[in-house]
């Protein structure tokens, strides 16, 4: 691998361009004009449309000067600009360069924009009509495509515009979740649990919500959850925010709430990840984004 990153192929690619660029040259000189032994034009046999004929004459001085030009302004470029090898060129020029000084540009007018709801409250931010349709395009630049664009999410990740959140849903741990992220471990139970149990207590967890369940299996399953499950979701099945482990006692279930599907999530657990996007968003968008998001659980602060 180090044979591609030695000096060797930056002298390489500068030799080819020199040499190309001086063959350039010599080559137009050396056409410039017709030998003295060629005293009539050279017929070069080709005939279109009967009588127009193509012959070898010399090429037009007007021609000559621009080809000529065009080669000495590629070796001004090249001393300019970088394309010799390694050599940065006396402008400095680099396309990452250029791009982060865009990027420097864009986001000094993002933060004059941003600027103003940096002090104020963000229930007071999320009211606001301009904030708020700056948090939704945010929020469908980098939120929609897990969450969807009406944020009301699809199995496996939750929907925002309710009121049940794992993590719970003030302004703070919201923006804590949008910053840094979360892993939500639910964690697999085959080993200890045979695919019976599991089912009776799926059987129980359904009666928990007031779903349809099988009382006699679920009293079966009822001493399974309270060893098993309880440290997790509680004994009553309400969850724990801290940890993240959602209430089961709602009617709200983020992979289903099917005998089939809560069997599963028993025997093979569940992983949830939350990307961390403090390393892609600046303070200021994520403090628009956790307005938003707060904002649409809670459509009567926000004035929505």
């Amino acid at each position: 691998m180090s044979d591609f990153i030695s000096d060797y192929w930056s002298y390489y690619i500068t030799a080819i361009s020199l040499v190309g660029i001086a063959w350039c040259v010599w080559l137009l000189f050396s056409q410039r004009r017709v030998p003295k032994s060629q005293v009539v034009t050279e017929d070069t046999g080709h005939v279109w449309d009967g009588d127009l004929r193509e012959l070898n004459n010399p090429l037009p001085r007007w021609w000559m000067w621009m080809f000529l030009l065009a080669c000495i302004f590629s070796l001004g470029y090249l001393v300019l600009y970088p394309g010799l090898g390694s050599y940065a060129g006396v402008l400095g020029f680099s396309s990452q360069g250029e791009l982060a000084a865009h990027r420097q540009a864009a986001e000094k007018i993002q933060n004059e924009i941003y600027g103003k709801y940096m002090a104020m409250d963000v229930t007071k931010v999320a009211a606001d009509p301009e904030a708020r349709e700056i948090g939704q395009r945010l929020f469908l630049n980098y939120c929609a495509q897990c969450h969807g664009s009406d944020a009301r999410g699809s199995r496996g990740f939750p929907n925002l515009a309710d009121n049940d959140w794992l993590y719970g849903g003030d302004p703070d741990t919201i923006r804590q979740t949008i910053a840094k992220g979360r892993n939500g471990m639910m964690p697999p139970f085959a080993g200890t649990i045979d695919a019976k149990l599991a089912g009776d207590t799926a059987q129980y967890v359904r009666s928990l919500s007031g779903l349809a369940s099988d009382p006699i299996r679920a009293s079966r399953g009822e001493g399974t959850f309270k060893t098993t499950c309880a440290a997790c979701h509680g004994a009553s099945g309400k969850g724990n925010q801290a940890l993240g482990a959602p209430n089961l006692s709602d009617s709200v279930w983020l992979y289903g709430s099917s005998e089939n599907a809560i069997v599963e999530a028993i025997l093979k657990g569940h992983n949830g990840h939350m990307p961390a996007h403090e390393e892609i968003l600046t303070p200021e968008r994520i403090r628009m984004l956790t307005a938003y998001v707060w904002g649409l659980s809670n459509t009567g602060a926000a004035g929505q």
